[in-house]
C-alpha cells in the first residue's frame, strides 16, 4: 500500500527538487535525478499505488486496465484531472507533447485519472464528450468517487503521479508549468529501468472513442453571436478549430481555418486556430479569442484576411499586461465582447477579454482611450481591467483587488441604470457585474458568500446568492426586455436573470443531458450548452449546444425551440446573380414524365421568414440508394423566379434513413401577394437481388401566400413520399 499516499515522496523529493535548482548543467541534472532513483528503488519497502476498483468505467481502451498487470513494465505517469479545469487544460499539450516523444513500445504510458469537481463531470458521456473536445488520446478512467484520489492524498488539480514500472510512487508535480521536470524525470526514469531490463515493450490495447464518431456540420460549438442587422451569425465551430459565417437559415457564407488545428494568419483558407471560443462582430470585423493559441485574432470580412491583434502564441502568465497587442502574452482568452472605453470619441473603443486562464478579465484597446480608475491608454495596448489574479470569488469595489474564478462568457449593457460588463464566472458558479462607471465587481446570482468557496454550485431557481448555477459558461444581454440569459452549462439549461431584482429562473431545457427539440422550451434539453445571443430586435435567441454538436434557436414570439441546419456550400448551388441563377435553373435535372407532383396546402408566410422543408423519403422493399448517381433535391419557381434570389437552389441526398432539411428564406422585399415554390427530388436506386438501378422523381408544390402580420420566424413542413 502507498504509506501515507503522496506524502511518503515529499521528504526525499524536496530534496531533489533543492538540489536541481543549484545544478548549472542539464548533465549535472539527469544526474541528480538518477541518483534519486537509485535511493528510491533501493527503500526497503516501495511506496506503491493500491489497484484501481474493476468496475471503474474506462475510455480510449479496449477494456479496463490493471494497474499492476497490463502496466507492469511500463512507467506511468497519473493526471488527476477534472475537465471543467482551466489548469488541467493547459497540462495537456505538455501532455501531447510527451505522447509524441515516447510510446508505449518505449515503455511509456499516461493515464488520466478524472476526479470530478462538479457532479455533472461525473457523467461517462460527459467526460467521453470532454476527452473528444481535448483531443485526448490515453486512456481515461472515471474515478467519479474519487477513490484513488483520496488513497493517494491528492489534494488539487492537476496534480501528476510518475509510477516506476512496480506500480512503484517515484515523482508528484502538483499544478501546471512543470514541463521541465515532467520530461526531465520520464526520460531519466525509462532509462535508468530500461539498464536494468524491467521495460517491457508491449502494446496496450488503445481504442480511441473519437474514431467511432459521424462526421458532423459542428464539433463542439463553444460560442454563437450575431450581427446587428440579425441577418449573420457567427459560429466558433471550436472542435473543428474554424469559424464560420453564416445567413440564419444556415447557409454559410464564410469557412475560416479548420478542419486541424494550427497557428496561421492569412487568408481564410490558409488560416489555422485552435479551439477557438468567444467571437464578437462588429460591420465587417470579427474578434476571435483564439483560446488554446492563447491569441486575440482579427478576421476582415472583406478583405478576407485573418491578422493576430494580441498574444505571442505561447501561455503567458503576466496578470497585468499593458504591452501592445502582438508583444502581450495572455492565457487561454475565452470570450470577447465589444465596449466603449470612459473618455473615447468613438462607440466600441474596447475589447473586453474574458481572460479565464488568469482568472481576470482584460482589455484590448481598439482606440485611444481610459478605462475606469485607470489612465490614458494608447490603441493596440492590451492590459488588466479586473481580477487580481487569484482563483477567488471575491467582490470589490477597486476592480484589481476582485478575485474571480476562470470567467467564460461576457455581455455588455451599456444603457444606464447598468452600463456593466455581466460575467459568466464558471468555477465559482456564478454571474458578476464589473461597473463601466468606477469597475466596481459585484454578485448577481449564485455562488455564496465565502470568496474561497468555490463548490456552491446547484440547480436552484430564487434570487441573488440563494440562486445556483453550475459551472455558466456564457451570458448574453437582451437590451429588448433588460434580461439576461445565462447559459447553465452544467445544469444543461438557460436560464434567465432579473438583474434589478437579481432573480433566476429557468428558461429552456429540463435539467437533462440530451438532445430533444419539445414542443415547449422547457421540454426541450440541451447538453453542457457553452454560448448564446440574442438579435437586435429581441426576437430570436441562438445557443451553442456544444456537446449536441448543434446552433439552438429559440423563438421567444412562438415559443418554438429548433435546430439550425448547417449547409455548405459545396453541397448547397447558392448565387446572387440573377442571370448565373437563370443558368443554374436550366441545368438543374429533368424528372421523368412519370413523376408524381403532391399538391401541398397552401401555406401563409411573412417576408423574411425562413421555412425549413423536412424530406423524409421510402425506397420499396429491397433496394438501396445508389450511392454513386447524383441523388439531389432542388428548388424552381417558374413564375416568382424573384424568390430564387441569394437562396441554396439544390444539394445532394447521400442517406435517406434520416431526414434531409431543406432551408428555404423568403426575401424581406416580396414582389407578389402569393407564389408557388416547387421542391423536387431526383433519386437512384437499384433492387438488390439485380443490377437493375431506377431513376425516380418526385415534386411537391407549396403554394404560398404572402401576409403582412408575423407568423413567426420559422416553419417546418414535412415532404413524405414513399416510392
Amino acid at each position: 500500500m502507498a504509506a501515507g499516499g503522496l506524502a511518503g515522496l515529499l521528504p526525499a523529493q524536496t530534496q531533489l527538487e533543492y538540489a536541481l535548482l543549484d545544478a548549472d548543467t542539464p548533465q549535472e541534472k539527469e544526474n541528480l535525478v538518477y541518483q534519486y532513483l537509485k535511493k528510491m528503488d533501493g527503500r526497503e519497502r516501495d511506496l506503491t499505488v493500491p489497484e484501481l476498483g474493476g468496475d471503474l468505467q474506462w475510455l480510449n481502451t479496449e477494456g479496463p486496465i490493471s494497474l499492476h498487470k497490463d502496466l507492469c513494465g511500463k512507467v506511468v505517469v497519473l493526471d488527476f484531472f477534472t475537465y471543467c479545469c482551466i489548469n488541467c487544460l493547459h497540462l495537456l499539450p505538455d501532455l501531447h507533447a510527451l505522447e509524441r516523444l515516447y510510446s508505449d513500445k518505449d515503455g511509456l504510458i499516461i493515464v488520466g485519472v478524472h476526479s470530478a469537481k462538479f457532479p455533472n463531470e461525473k457523467v461517462l458521456d460527459n467526460i467521453k464528450s470532454a476527452v473528444l473536445r481535448y483531443n485526448i488520446v490515453h486512456p481515461v478512467v472515471n474515478d467519479a468517487d474519487a477513490t484513488l484520489w483520496h488513497e493517494l492524498e491528492v489534494s488539487c488539480w492537476p496534480t501528476l503521479v510518475i509510477l516506476g514500472p512496480r506500480g512503484n510512487m517515484l515523482f508528484s508535480l502538483v499544478g501546471e508549468g512543470h514541463r521541465e521536470k515532467l520530461f526531465l524525470f520520464t526520460s531519466i526514469t525509462l532509462k535508468f529501468y530500461k539498464e536494468r531490463g524491467q521495460i517491457k515493450d508491449n502494446n496496450i490495447g488503445i481504442k480511441l472513442y473519437r474514431d467511432s464518431l459521424p462526421p458532423s456540420p459542428l464539433l463542439f460549438p463553444g460560442k454563437v453571436t450575431v450581427d446587428n442587422s440579425g441577418e449573420r451569425l457567427v459560429i466558433a465551430d471550436t472542435g473543428h478549430h474554424r469559424i464560420l459565417v453564416t445567413r440564419k437559415n444556415g447557409q454559410i457564407l464564410h469557412t475560416i481555418g479548420g478542419p486541424n488545428s494550427g497557428r496561421r494568419d492569412g487568408r481564410f483558407s490558409e488560416a489555422a486556430f485552435n479551439s477557438p471560443q468567444g467571437i464578437a462582430i462588429k460591420n465587417n470585423i470579427i474578434y476571435v479569442a483564439d483560446t488554446e493559441n492563447h491569441l486575440i485574432r482579427k478576421i476582415d470580412l472583406e478583405l478576407e484576411v485573418v491578422t493576430t491583434v494580441a498574444g505571442i502564441g505561447i501561455q503567458g502568465v503576466d496578470k497585468e499586461g499593458g504591452a501592445k497587442g502582438e508583444e502581450q502574452p495572455i492565457s487561454s482568452p475565452w470570450d470577447v465582447a465589444f465596449g466603449n472605453s470612459i473618455s473615447g470619441t468613438q462607440e466600441d473603443d474596447v475589447l473586453w477579454i474574458a481572460m479565464a486562464g488568469t482568472h481576470q478579465v482584460w482589455a484590448l484597446m481598439l482606440e485611444d482611450g481610459k478605462l475606469p480608475k485607470g489612465s490614458d491608454l494608447k490603441k493596440g495596448v492590451c492590459l488588466r481591467f479586473a481580477g487580481s489574479g487569484n482563483e477567488e470569488n471575491r467582490n470589490n469595489a477597486y476592480p484589481h483587488k476582485a478575485g474571480f474564478a476562470q470567467p467564460s462568457g461576457l455581455s455588455l449593457a451599456s444603457e444606464e441604470p447598468w452600463n456593466c460588463l455581466f460575467v459568466a464566472d464558471s468555477e465559482s458558479s456564478t454571474v458578476r457585474t464589473i461597473s463601466l462607471k468606477d469597475g466596481a465587481v459585484k454578485h448577481l446570482v449564485g455562488g455564496e458568500r465565502d470568496p474561497l468557496n468555490l463548490f456552491a454550485f446547484g440547480d436552484v431557481d430564487g434570487a441573488g446568492i440563494n440562486a445556483k448555477l453550475q459551472h455558466p459558461l456564457g451570458v448574453t444581454w437582451d437590451k429588448k426586455r433588460k434580461l439576461l440569459y445565462v447559459a447553465d452549462s452544467y445544469n444543461h439549461k438557460i436560464k434567465v436573470v432579473d438583474p434589478k431584482m437579481k432573480n433566476c429562473a429557468t428558461l429552456a431545457g429540463t435539467g437533462e443531458a440530451s438532445n430533444v427539440i419539445g414542443s415547449s422550451f422547457t421540454q426541450s434539453t440541451f447538453n453542457e450548452p457553452g454560448g448564446l445571443c440574442v438579435e437586435e430586435n429581441g426576437r430570436l435567441m441562438y445557443v451553442a449546444d456544444t456537446n449536441n454538436h448543434q446552433i439552438k434557436v429559440l423563438d421567444f414570439e412562438t415559443k418554438i425551440l429548433s435546430m439550425l441546419p448547417i449547409l455548405n456550400p459545396e453541397a448547397c448551388d447558392v448565387t446572387d446573380n440573377l442571370h448565373v441563377q437563370k443558368d443554374k435553373i436550366r441545368n438543374l435535372p429533368k424528372l421523368p414524365k412519370s413523376a408524381p407532383n403532391v399538391q401541398l396546402p397552401s401555406l401563409t408566410v411573412t417576408p423574411g421568414q425562413t421555412i425549413q422543408f423536412l424530406l423524409k423519403l421510402t425506397l420499396p422493399p429491397d433496394s438501396k440508394l445508389n450511392e454513386e448517381a447524383p441523388n439531389s433535391w432542388f428548388i424552381t419557381a417558374e413564375d416568382n423566379t424573384w424568390l430564387l434570389q441569394g437562396q441554396c437552389l439544390s444539394g445532394e441526398i447521400k442517406d435517406i434513413s434520416c431526414q434531409t432539411v431543406i432551408p428555404f428564406q423568403l426575401p424581406r422585399s416580396c414582389l407578389s401577394a402569393e407564389a408557388v415554390l416547387a421542391i423536387k427530388v431526383c433519386l437512384y436506386y437499384c433492387s438488390k437481388g439485380s443490377s437493375a438501378c431506377m431513376m425516380k422523381g418526385i415534386s411537391f408544390s407549396q403554394p404560398l401566400q404572402i401576409a403582412s402580420t408575423n407568423q413567426g420566424s420559422l416553419t417546418q413542413v414535412e415532404l413524405i413520399h414513399a416510392f
